[in-house]
């Protein structure tokens, strides 16, 4: 199946950390955050990508167009330099199409701007670009497929080590619960959409706030509940984990991957 990626939002949560990239491009080890989602899908198989550009486009397509396999993966250098020769590959298999999708459109107009790619595809993947996890895509899609629903998304604990705090009128606490004792979920994304989605977009709307809640009145749209790792990239410290995990070669979203050595 397509997978569509929201890769426009300006990511100014982060803009004092990488003030000069788009959110997408978010280094995560050797390789930026959508490399790796992206990653995530084709080890699935899942390899035909269309990516909804916006904020600082030009940059997305460039680093594509001027992919340096050999970051991540190992070679030979013969000749000089002048001949390598690559012990694997990346994404010689990936098939990438790049919409330009609007500056400031929201998540639902993003997608209605990629609908001619979607031609065909009766169900196809979609996802945001910042938000990696280890979630078991073959039996969620199997879930998905095996109901008569439109659309679906996993629902998973905020990453926040938060308490919700219960209270009187008067403002006495009447006590205080963590995120998964309080059983409060939110939206991870890595949605599933048949294409009858595009007939609940309307003009301006957004996808979660639009679409979404019509689909909930007609009970059509399925919350997956996943306990396992997710981890959005709005902030600073949510990269920190992240590259944490990579430099340790403890990355639960690197599926299939062959062990990597530890940093010293």
């Amino acid at each position: 199946m397509k997978v569509v990626i929201f890769c426009g939002g300006r990511g100014l949560r982060l803009r004092d950390d990488l003030p000069n990239s788009p959110k997408p491009l978010a280094p995560i080890g050797q390789r930026p955050v959508l490399w790796h989602l992206m990653r995530y899908y084709a080890h699935f198989g899942h390899k035909d990508f269309v990516l909804c550009l916006g904020y600082r486009s030009e940059d997305i397509k460039r680093y594509f167009l001027e992919y340096e396999e050999t970051l991540s993966n190992d070679f030979v250098l013969e000749r000089g330099g002048r001949e390598i020769r690559l012990f694997g590959s990346d994404i010689d298999d990936w098939k990438i199409t790049f919409v330009e999708t609007g500056l400031d459109a929201s998540i639902g107009e993003r997608l209605a701007a990629v609908h001619e790619h979607l031609a065909g595809e009766s169900v196809f993947y979609a996802n945001y670009a910042d938000a990696l996890s280890d979630l078991p895509l073959d039996r969620y899609t199997a879930d998905f497929l095996a109901r008569d629903q439109a659309a679906a998304f996993v629902s998973v604990y905020p990453s926040a080590s938060f308490h919700f705090v219960r209270t009187d009128a008067g403002g006495n606490a009447l006590g205080l619960q963590t995120v998964q004792q309080a059983d409060l979920r939110i939206n991870g994304g890595y949605f599933i959409l048949r294409s009858e989605i595009f007939d609940q977009l309307h003009r301006g709307e957004d996808l979660v706030d639009g679409a979404f809640r019509r689909l909930i009145e007609r009970k059509q749209l399925h919350a997956y509940r996943y306990d396992g790792f997710w981890q959005c990239l709005d902030t600073y410290k949510d990269r920190q984990v992240l590259e944490e995990l990579e430099a340790r070669g403890r990355a639960p979203w690197r599926l299939g991957a062959a062990p990597r050595r530890l940093a010293a």
